[in-house]
């Protein structure tokens, strides 16, 4: 599995390479043209990666040695899943505080407080307390909801309210930032690789490397964006923190208010477009198996000896080699629509979940082929997370969208933390000689799940077979010559 391993890796980063050369050839760069040549909207848009891209960076070095290094404190793999069920239920818990907070804090004041919270959750890694750990995974989901929320606030509000940009240089940035951020997962396999085992260090060597991305963060945070916020200042800030103690319960009662309507809000959307539900839907199963295989992967591979950083950073570049395919797929010459790639990525996940069911039979494990399915799961999720961005860009209104993606995302991590549950259950319960087969049993539920999935789906393409939402601009509807 060692050389296994690094073949994987080479072959798929040249496969990376090659698929980006192609993809640069084919896509227009029009917008992103007029976009760079602003120095303004450059200077700005330099000003919002130096932090968000060391927040990244310190989130990937997290990835590849979390389990491993419960492991290395001799935890069962029940007590494990229990630990992955509180980051689960704590990220549930804290998504409507991470809405809430940008505006009682202020958006850069909730930046900071990631920065701590997360440092904080990496220092607990060196404690082998249970009940520490655990609470190092409640900050770890505090820290993940707001880092998915409140740095693309930030920019937002400062792009369109304060620089007054046009809002088609948005897309710009954020696909500068995905771009960047399959290559920072890719090097973050690589140097926790390096660190835990070419140097020695152990497992919980990545978290303490993360720190110092998440203090250079904060110093970026401090100094960088509190120049850009005084500036922001002297014009008056719309969202700024009501500091007056007599305007803190209007505050609080506005805010309670708006989190209520864009509650009920979401449900109507759902419940008055069947389009809507059918993605919730897909998104819900699809995802929420995604945490599970994030949970299994490592006791999976780990007891046949690969390098566990090596073996992250080959199935981060299978994901962005899947993400490269999508842009080729859709570009001018092919034209492909977004609606029939989530389906492929829908069937490539079940076929990849219904390997995995015999390459983990208890006694006769077969690791190569188990690699090699994780690695089409990820080639999937490639795929699969551009176009559910599309049809959600389609068909949820965008006053509403972010109130439509808490709801779906709701029984997402309900049925992950389900999952784990299960999978804990199973664990804690079976003998010696049955331990693997809840493994087993877990991955044939996630492939039960992956066809309900691509039942959703062929259902979304019966309700909108003729919805030019659906479909990519210029291209024909059915019966159209």
């Amino acid at each position: 599995m060692f050389v296994t391993a690094y073949l994987a890796f080479i072959v798929l980063a040249g496969l990376c390479v090659a698929l980006e050369i192609a993809a640069r050839r084919l896509t227009s760069f029009q917008a992103t043209q007029t976009a760079v040549a602003n120095p303004a909207f450059r200077r700005f848009q330099k000003l919002f990666l130096k932090a968000y891209l060391l927040a990244l960076w310190a989130d990937w070095l997290q990835g590849p040695y979390l389990y491993k290094l419960y492991r290395h404190y001799n935890f069962l793999e029940s007590q494990i899943a229990i630990l992955y069920v509180f980051g689960l239920a704590s990220c549930v818990l804290f998504a409507p505080v991470a809405g809430w907070l940008p505006q009682f804090l202020g958006r850069r004041q909730t930046c900071l407080l990631f920065c701590l919270a997360y440092s904080i959750c990496c220092f607990t890694k060196l404690s082998q307390d249970y009940f520490v750990l655990i609470l190092g995974r409640v900050l770890g989901g505090l820290s993940t909801s707001l880092l998915t929320t409140t740095f693309e606030s930030w920019y937002v509000h400062g792009h369109v309210d304060v620089h007054d940009f046009p809002k088609e240089w948005i897309p710009v940035t954020f696909g500068k930032v995905a771009n960047w951020n399959h290559g920072l997962a890719v090097g973050a396999g690589l140097v926790a690789n390096l660190f835990a085992e070419w140097l020695g260090l152990g497992p919980v060597a990545p978290f303490l490397l993360a720190i110092p991305s998440l203090a250079g963060c904060a110093w970026f945070v401090l100094s960088d964006w509190g120049q850009e916020d005084r500036q922001e200042g002297a014009h008056g800030d719309k969202n700024a923190p009501l500091l007056n103690p007599l305007n803190a319960p209007k505050l609080q009662m506005s805010t309670r208010a708006r989190f209520w309507r864009g509650c009920v809000d979401g449900v109507r959307c759902l419940l008055s477009d069947r389009r809507v539900m059918l993605l919730g839907g897909v998104q819900a199963l699809f995802e929420s198996v995604l945490y599970i295989f994030v949970f299994l992967w490592t006791p999976v591979l780990d007891p046949h000896g690969p390098p566990l950083g090596i073996i992250f950073s080959s199935l981060m570049a299978a994901s962005l080699a899947g993400s490269t395919l999508y842009r080729l797929a859709t570009s001018a010459p092919y034209r492909l629509q977004p609606g029939h790639l989530l389906c492929l990525a829908v069937l490539l996940a079940f076929f990849s979940f219904f390997m995995l069911t015999f390459s983990t039979v208890p006694g006769q494990p077969r690791p190569r082929e188990s690699l090699l399915a994780f690695l089409l799961l990820e080639l999937a999720c490639g795929l699969y997370f551009p176009a559910v961005s599309f049809l959600q860009g389609r068909v949820v209104p965008m006053e509403r969208r972010a109130a439509v993606l808490a709801w779906f995302r709701l029984p997402l991590h309900l049925l992950a933390c389900l999952g784990l549950l299960a999978l804990h259950g199973q664990v804690s319960g079976a003998g010696a000689g049955e331990a693997g087969s809840g493994t087993r049993h877990m991955f044939a539920g996630c492939a039960g799940m992956m066809l309900a999935a691509l039942l959703a789906v062929v259902s979304l393409f019966t309700v909108g077979r003729n919805d030019a939402d659906l479909r990519l601009e210029g291209t024909k509807l059915e019966g159209e010559i």
